[in-house]
C-alpha cells in the first residue's frame, strides 16, 4: 500500500478520534464512582415500614440513598455467595448469630474500622476483628399460662426441667437458629455435659409436636395448650400491639418470666467483601447504631437498644432482664455443637 497525503490524513484523524475516545472513557469512570458513592445498596432479612423511615433520614443527613433488597436472612446470604465480587450489596444485615456467623464463614464481609461503631457497639455484640456489629437486641424468655404454671417455678432456664413442667413445656424446633443459639448460650456457659442433661430434661417435658413458629406457640400458651414455652420477646410485642383484638386479649393472658440470666441474640450488618461503596456502607452502621437511630430500629420490631431497654412501653411492661455475658461471636462458633447435641437430645 502506497500511503499518500490523503491516507496521512485519515490515520491522523483516527488517532485524534482514538486519543479523544480515551479522554472521555477516562472521564466517564470519575463520574461513575461520584454517583454510586451517593448510594448504599442493602440486603435485608428485615422487612419494616419504620426501617425505610429511617433509611430516608439518612439520606436526608447524608445525601446518600439507600436501595433496598428485602428477603429471608438465609435467602439472602446464598445469593450474597453467589453473586461474588459482582455483588451490588453494599450492606448485609440478617437476625441471630448463627447467620451471621455463618456469613462470617463464607468471607462474606470486610473488615470495618470505626471509633463510633466501637463505642455504640459494646464489645461482646460485634466482631473482635470488625467484619459486623449488632444493630439490635432481642431477648428469649420464658412465657407462661399462670393458671397451669407457677411463674416462680422458674429461675433460670435450668428450671425448664422440672418435674412440674412435665407435660406443659412447648417448644419451637430444632431448626430454628434461636433455639440453636439458645442452646448455644448454655453450651458457653455451662458445658457439654451439663447441656446435654439439661436438653435431655427439657425434651422429657414436652409432649406436643414442636411448633415451628413462635407466634402460634404463644398462642397456645394463652389458650393453655401450653403451660409454658421458650419465645423472642417481639413475636409477644406485636401480638399486644395487633389490629386483630382477639390477639391483643390472648397476649395479655401471657406472663413473661426472664431467667437469670436471659440468653440475648441480635440484628447485625456488615460491609459486604463486594462492596461498590464501603465508605457509605460504614456511614449507614454508623447511623443505624447510634443512639438515636438505634432506638427506632429497634422499636420497629419491638426489640431492644443495644445498650439499656429503651422507652418502648410495651417493652418496659414485659419488665427487664440481667442478660447473659456469652458474647455473640462465641454463639456463632457453637452453634453446630449445639446442633449435635439438640439432636441427640431428639429435638426435632
Amino acid at each position: 500500500m502506497t500511503i499518500t497525503s490523503t491516507n496521512l490524513r485519515s490515520i491522523a484523524l483516527a488517532l485524534i478520534g482514538l486519543g479523544a475516545t480515551g479522554v472521555l472513557i477516562g472521564c466517564s469512570r470519575p463520574a461513575e464512582d461520584q454517583a454510586r458513592a451517593q448510594e448504599v445498596n442493602v440486603y435485608s432479612g428485615r422487612h419494616y415500614n419504620t426501617d425505610k423511615e429511617l433509611y430516608a433520614d439518612f439520606t436526608r443527613r447524608t445525601g446518600i440513598k439507600v436501595n433496598v433488597i428485602e428477603g429471608k436472612d438465609d435467602e439472602l446470604i446464598e445469593r450474597l455467595r453467589r453473586e461474588g465480587d459482582t455483588s451490588p450489596a453494599d450492606v448485609l444485615v440478617v437476625v441471630d448469630a448463627a447467620r451471621i456467623h455463618r456469613a462470617q464463614e463464607m468471607d462474606l464481609f470486610q473488615p470495618t474500622s470505626s471509633p463510633d461503631l466501637e463505642n455504640d457497639v459494646p464489645a461482646d455484640l460485634r466482631d473482635p476483628q470488625g467484619r459486623w456489629f449488632a444493630l439490635t437486641r432481642r431477648a428469649r424468655p420464658v412465657m407462661v399460662n399462670t393458671a397451669s404454671v407457677d411463674p416462680s417455678l422458674i429461675g433460670s432456664y435450668d428450671d425448664l426441667t422440672r418435674e412440674e413442667l412435665r407435660g406443659k413445656l412447648c417448644l419451637r424446633n430444632s431448626a430454628s437458629v434461636y433455639n440453636q443459639s439458645l442452646t448455644a448460650d448454655v453450651l458457653v456457659r455451662e458445658g457439654a455435659a451439663a447441656t446435654e442433661s439439661w436438653l435431655q430434661g427439657m425434651i422429657a417435658n414436652v409432649e406436643q409436636p414442636f411448633f415451628t413458629s413462635d407466634t402460634p406457640m404463644i398462642r397456645a400458651v394463652a389458650t393453655g395448650q401450653c403451660g409454658a414455652a421458650v419465645a423472642n420477646q417481639y413475636y409477644l410485642g406485636r401480638l399486644l400491639n395487633s389490629d386483630n383484638p382477639a390477639d391483643r386479649e390472648a397476649a395479655e393472658k401471657v406472663t413473661v418470666v426472664w431467667p437469670d440470666p436471659t440468653h440475648i441474640n441480635v440484628t447485625a450488618a456488615g460491609v459486604t467483601r463486594s462492596a461498590g461503596n464501603p465508605e457509605g456502607g460504614r456511614m449507614l452502621l454508623e447511623f443505624l447504631a447510634s443512639p438515636t437511630a438505634g432506638e427506632g430500629f429497634a422499636s420497629a420490631n419491638y426489640e431492644y437498644p443495644l445498650k439499656g431497654f429503651g422507652d418502648n412501653a410495651t417493652l418496659e411492661g414485659l419488665g427487664t432482664f440481667n442478660a447473659s455475658t456469652t458474647t455473640i461471636a462465641e454463639l456463632g462458633n457453637r452453634n453446630q455443637e449445639a446442633v449435635q447435641l439438640m439432636q441427640q437430645a431428639n429435638w426435632d
